[in-house]
């Protein structure tokens, strides 16, 4: 199923951590793509199991699903889909990560 989305980030905090990466920053880039990508399509990453999202995130944003987009080099993006009204979906990106902090959070099953 192909749905576009609008693509936000979950805090101005994080919006202002993507925006002062350099230009030519491999995460940067990649993140661009992402983006893209979500905007196109908010299903494009992979869908995790209600079991499986960290209680923090539940917490912290009261997130009802979580998706992973996998990027280059084992980064991964996590996001959330959401709406505004009944016809018009928002990717929310919640985090970004490189594989040494998935493992250090304990997320490897957000590999799979």
């Amino acid at each position: 199923m192909i749905k576009p989305s609008r693509v936000v980030f979950i805090s101005d905090e994080l919006e202002n951590s993507f925006n002062s990466l350099p230009e030519d920053d491999f995460v940067k880039k990649s993140m661009i793509r992402a983006i893209k990508d979500l905007k196109q399509n908010a299903f494009s990453g992979i869908h995790v199991p209600k079991r499986l999202i960290p209680d923090e995130y539940i917490k912290k944003w009261g997130i009802k699903n979580l998706w992973k987009y996998d990027m280059p080099r084992g980064w991964r993006l996590l996001y959330t889909i959401t709406s505004d009204n009944e016809v018009d979906l928002i990717s929310a990106i919640l985090e970004w990560f490189d594989h040494n902090k998935f493992i250090e959070f304990n997320y490897p099953y957000l590999f799979r």
